[in-house]
């Protein structure tokens, strides 16, 4: 199992490279094409585009992934429910455009709802390749999909961007990433629909994937209310700046997610009845996670001015507090993300969906009075209610499993102790070093890392020898 999950996870990591890096690039690009304000306005249609596709899934994938006795037909019927859903949400979404425009008092928001729309429904058409290539394990083919989509709609957009098409470049990178992402999977997986519906399938799936789809519209409403509270009250600038800082915070979870917590689900889906073994993969996928998630994110706390002067320019300076708070907020996401595929992989989507409930109340409570201080307030906000969501999650993890929140920390605090006492050291002895942004982050990230490294290894950290163990199996891990 570790060796497929590293193959797995390389692949996975591949993916997220190839798709998310691309795209970043292209954002690097259009950072300073276009302004804040542009970036603000995408975003105010952020949580509804997102909500869409949530609702076009209808959990249904997730619960394909996590059913090991699935055949073509409940595959088909899975398809044909997408696809429905998928036409009904982007016409929703697109009628829904003037009275967004009017909401936000920004009137280019009527035609960017009926844009984006259709990307909503692209994502509808390949949301079940998505499933079945994430089930086999096969990474490979999303890469090939995902990167060439990435590169294309990236290309576009700063065409466009060039010919001052503003934040109708913007639109047009969604709409074309999604596109173009669904016709390569459509070309290089073999899978097709049949005309099979069945409701027993609908039933079969729907028991897991209702609570699952009802957990996950919680978390995309919880996590996008930013845009709605900061656009209306504050405006599209403010907002633009929260934005860039979020979505930066998000590329090394992104990435930890593709290396491990992606790959998890089908896993610990396969061991769903070995109560041993899900608590070993839970201590091995934290401990590994963290073993990387853990530098960068203080990294990214610690280093947040020259990182936003270097890849964005001046114009975005008022994210660099936003994204040094958020870094710290994120620090623990390894084990929020880990915990919940657990429970999925058991088939406990009740479970979760309760969770989630408790986890949403108390979080918007806390967004609520962090807005009465702006975006940095609401951003500090994040941070305090982080620490309570992990002991909400991790409750049955130690009821089912034994693994509560003490041990969880035992494993994710060595990485954290050792990127905390290398950052110290190196912040210390570069105080009075004036450089470019550049070659400081080069030098002093590539030192740093050496150092913790070796730090890591010196230790003898069980992180360090379960990564060791996964890479290098004859060395085996603890």
């Amino acid at each position: 199992m570790k060796r497929q999950a590293l193959r797995a996870s390389l692949w996975s990591a591949g993916d997220a490279l190839s798709r998310q890096g691309f795209q970043f690039a292209a954002t690097l690009v259009l950072a300073r094409l276009l302004s804040p304000a542009d970036f603000g306005v995408a975003a105010m249609l952020a949580v509804f585009v997102a909500l869409a596709g949530v609702l076009a899934d209808g959990g249904f994938s997730t619960a394909l992934t996590q059913r090991q006795d699935t055949d073509h037909a409940d595959e088909s019927t899975v398809f044909w429910c997408n696809l429905a859903l998928g036409i009904a949400l982007a016409v929703a979404l697109a009628c829904l455009g003037p009275a967004l425009a009017m909401f936000f008092n920004e009137p280019r928001l009527t035609m960017f709802a009926v844009l984006v729309a259709v990307a909503v429904l692209a994502g509808a058409c390949g949301s079940i390749h998505f499933a079945l290539l994430t089930k086999k394990l096969d990474f490979r083919t999303q890469a090939i999909a995902g990167g060439i989509g990435a590169i294309a709609s990236g290309a576009i957009a700063i065409t466009l961007a060039l010919q001052g098409a503003g934040i109708w470049a913007l639109a047009t990178q969604i709409v074309s990433m999604a596109a173009i992402t669904t016709l390569l999977l459509w070309c290089l997986h073999p899978w097709r629909p049949t005309r099979v519906f069945r409701w027993s399938s609908v039933r079969k799936l729907g028991s897991f994937g209702g609570y699952h789809l009802a957990s996950q519209l919680m978390e995309t409403v919880y996590i996008r209310l930013y845009t709605l509270l900061i656009g209306k009250g504050l405006g599209s600038v403010p907002l633009g700046h929260y934005a860039f800082a979020e979505n930066t915070r998000q590329l090394p979870a992104s990435l930890m997610n593709s290396l491990v917590a992606r790959v998890a689900l089908p896993l610990f889906s396969r061991a769903q009845n070995n109560q041993q073994l899900l608590r070993r993969g839970m201590q091995f996928s934290i401990r590994v996670m963290m073993l990387g998630y853990a530098p960068a994110m203080l990294a990214l706390a610690a280093l947040a001015e020259p990182i936003v002067a270097l890849l964005y320019g001046p114009q975005w300076g008022p994210a660099v507090p936003l994204l040094q708070v958020l870094a710290l907020a994120g620090l623990l996401h390894p084990l929020h993300m880990i915990n919940l595929h657990t429970l999925m992989a058991q088939g406990h989507a009740r479970l979760m969906f309760r969770l989630e409930l408790v986890k949403k109340a108390t979080g918007i409570i806390f967004m609520l009075v962090g807005l009465q201080y702006g975006v940095l307030g609401l951003a500090c906000s994040q941070l305090t209610h982080s620490l309570l969501g992990l002991w909400i999650n991790v409750y049955y993890s130690r009821q089912l499993l034994g693994y509560g929140m003490l041990a969880q920390l035992r494993d994710a605090y060595p990485p954290i102790l050792c990127s905390t006492i290398i950052i110290g050291a190196v912040a210390v002895l570069s105080q009075g070093w004036e450089a470019a942004p550049l070659p400081r982050l080069m030098v002093l990230g590539g030192l740093g890392g050496l150092a913790y490294l070796a730090l890591m290894a010196g230790m003898r950290t069980n992180a360090w020898r379960d990564a060791k163990g996964l890479v290098f199996p004859t060395s085996g891990s603890k």
